[in-house]
This record gives C-alpha cells, structure tokens and sequence, in this order.
C-alpha cells in the first residue's frame, strides 16, 4: 500500500509540475505548500537562524520555479528540489562565511523540553552541561567533515533516507555510499572519544 501511495504522489507532483511547464503560475503554490516544511527542515540543517532559513527557502523555491522546465521526471520532483534546496543553502553558507559554524544551540532541536516548558532531564546540571558539550563535539566535528561526508551523514541520520534514496540523489553507487557514511561515523565516534578522555 505504502508503494501505491508513493507512485500516486509522484504521478501527482509530476502532473502539478507539466501544468506549471504549460503556463498555469498558480499551479507552483501548490508545490510550494506541500513542500515548504520539508525545505525549511532540510535548510534548518545547515543554516541556524530561522529568518535566514525562510529566505534560503524562498530563493530556492524562486530557483525551482526558474529552472522547471529542466525537470523531466527522471527522478521525483522532491529529489530534484532538495538538489536545489541543498545548493541554496551551500550558496548562501558561502555568501555569509562568518556564519558559516552559527549554529543555535537553543533551537528545539537541542532542547529535551517537555509540553509545559518542564527540562524532562533529572541528571544533575554537571550531566546536563556535560551533555550540551557533548552536543557541541558532534556538531563541530559534523562541521568538520568534508563535504561530500557531511552530506552522506545527514542525509541518513537527519532525514532519514536508505541508502538506495542515497544513491539516487547523489548519483553514485551504494558502496561509496555505505562507504562515506562509515567514514563520517568513525571521524564523528573519534571526536566523542577524545572528549570522553578529556
């Protein structure tokens, strides 16, 4: 069932994405809305202000559109998108250099708030500092990996994909793949170490 889903919203994406070729403007919204979470997540990954991540995301959605016409259902419209997306966010990183290693450490993501705003934690506040250090280990280290290693990484632990979906978006074979992704773990599990022996 999960399959027929995926064939109908492709099927779906790609009959939004000829009526947009043919001229329907109006159409595009409707790509927009339905993605424009996923592209503020994927954006959020690599950029730490929120304000900066709606503009990478409005210059991607901008980028997309101009290049629609490009798309020729090869692949699904989502993997063509996030090559986009992820090109905007690198282009934007480069623009603003000194931003580059911004990255929020009070954003959602690295709180353990519970729904009344509670710390869910009951280690001792050595524990929590300790942990928030460890935190900013395996960012800096993510920070640190070459390119090609970092996106591997976040792409399986981020977002989730199998390393098939890997393979398809990145083009290149399910070896380099598995490959990169050990790579990155092992340079990530070293930096942990030398913390953890500090």
């Amino acid at each position: 069932m999960a399959s027929d889903e995926n064939l109908q919203k492709a099927s779906s994406d790609e009959a939004i994405v000829k009526r947009v070729q043919q001229g329907d403007v109006s159409a595009y919204n409707i790509l927009v809305i339905k993605y424009q979470h996923k592209v503020a997540q994927i954006i959020s990954k690599f950029v730490g202000n929120s304000a900066d991540v709606n503009d990478v995301a409005q210059e991607a959605f901008i980028k997309a559109y101009k290049a629609i016409n490009n798309f020729r259902g090869e692949s699904s419209f989502y993997t063509w998108l996030y090559r986009i997306v992820v090109n905007a966010a690198k282009t934007y990183l480069e623009s603003n250099s000194k931003r580059k290693n911004h990255i929020d450490v009070d954003s959602e993501e690295f709180q353990s708030i519970d729904s009344q705003g509670v710390l869910t934690s009951r280690e001792s506040p050595d524990k929590i500092i300790e942990s928030q250090e460890l935190q900013q280990v395996i960012l800096s280290a993510m920070n640190e990996l070459p390119e090609e290693l970092r996106q591997a990484i976040m792409l399986r632990e981020v977002e989730g994909m199998s390393y098939e979906d890997m393979a398809d978006l990145l083009q290149i074979p399910l070896g380099t793949v598995r490959s990169r992704i050990f790579r990155a773990r092992q340079f990530i599990e070293e930096k942990m170490s030398k913390f953890a022996g500090k």
